[in-house]
């Protein structure tokens, strides 16, 4: 893996400028392959246990390859890491609660709009204003507009989530800046993992020790934390967090690709018209991005 000033370096070029988004487009794709396991798993393992063995089994993983240094860490840290862990936590269990009560295309829609307000709160250029926007048309559409039939506590979850995602967003860039590799993801995995666990052994007890589900958890695990963490860990050290979060408005969008592909679901005029303004948004924050670093 680089480091931060390797990407900073890489950045500096047009054609290295394409390696951020491409990490961040392949973490977008494992999560919803992480996702379509995880719905398997909830029947068995309950949506609190899902989370538990999505971040103890991640947590486990990063910690044995990155083995990070306990010592010689400030306070200023530790409370990074602590936070990162703590909206990690939230942002997961937010979510796996929210999709047990409304389908998951709606839920990851209204999720989003956590990582899109960041991007116009935060942005310091007003052609991101125009980016988000346009992003955030996209989204509402692919919503269908059935929001008013939604289960109010699971689109309230959701929402909530999608905040969770912002501080997530915000304290993954300040510790990628803060600990080498990815150090500081495998404590901050760590500090989540022991806030899930209770909350796993309420619901699930020694059902989360089962061979089979263990199984399934560590793909979860792989394929929805891992891998993807890894990855937005790695784009916000070449990347300013109003772009990412923009970026992150492809989720949609993937879920809705991967449903066509994998699962047969037709999309409508009105998704195909979404899906293109939220990539046209996304290349336009990045493009726009690109053009600030160049030397003038």
């Amino acid at each position: 893996m680089g480091s931060a000033g390797g990407g900073d370096q890489v950045g500096r070029s047009g054609r290295g400028s394409l390696g951020p988004v491409g990490l961040v487009v392949a973490g977008a794709l494992s999560v919803q392959f992480g996702a379509a396991v995880a719905v398997l798993l909830m029947p068995q393992a309950g949506a609190f246990g899902v989370v538990t063995l999505r971040l103890v089994l991640a947590a486990l993983v990063l910690l044995i390859i990155c083995r990070p240094k306990f010592r010689g860490h400030s306070r200023a840290d530790w409370g990074t890491v602590v936070a990162f862990g703590v909206a990690m936590a939230a942002m997961n269990i937010l979510f796996y609660q929210s999709i047990d009560r409304i389908p998951l295309g709606a839920a990851v829609t209204l999720e989003v709009l956590g990582p899109l307000t960041l991007s116009v709160i935060v942005s310091r250029r007003p052609i991101n204003f125009v980016w988000a926007g346009l992003a955030l048309v996209g989204v509402l559409l692919l919503s269908g507009g059935g929001f008013d039939r939604l289960d109010p506590v699971g689109a309230l979850l959701a929402v909530a989530a999608g905040g969770m995602w912002a501080a997530y967003i915000v304290f993954s860039a300040r510790t990628g800046r803060r600990f080498p590799q990815a150090d500081g993801l495998a404590l901050a995995l760590g500090v989540g993992a022991l806030l899930s666990l209770p909350l796993g052994l309420i619901e699930s007890g020694s059902k989360l020790i089962d061979p089979s589900i263990l199984l399934l958890g560590l793909g979860v695990a792989l394929l929805s934390s891992v891998l993807p963490y890894t990855l937005e860990l790695l784009a916000l050290r070449r990347l300013p967090a109003p772009t990412f979060a923009v970026l992150m408005s492809l989720e949609p969008a993937v879920a809705a690709t991967a449903g066509f592909l994998v699962l047969n679901q037709a999309l409508a005029v009105t998704d195909a018209l979404a899906i293109t303004l939220v990539i046209v948004a996304s290349i336009g924050a990045v493009r726009s991005q690109v053009r600030r670093r160049q030397p003038s």
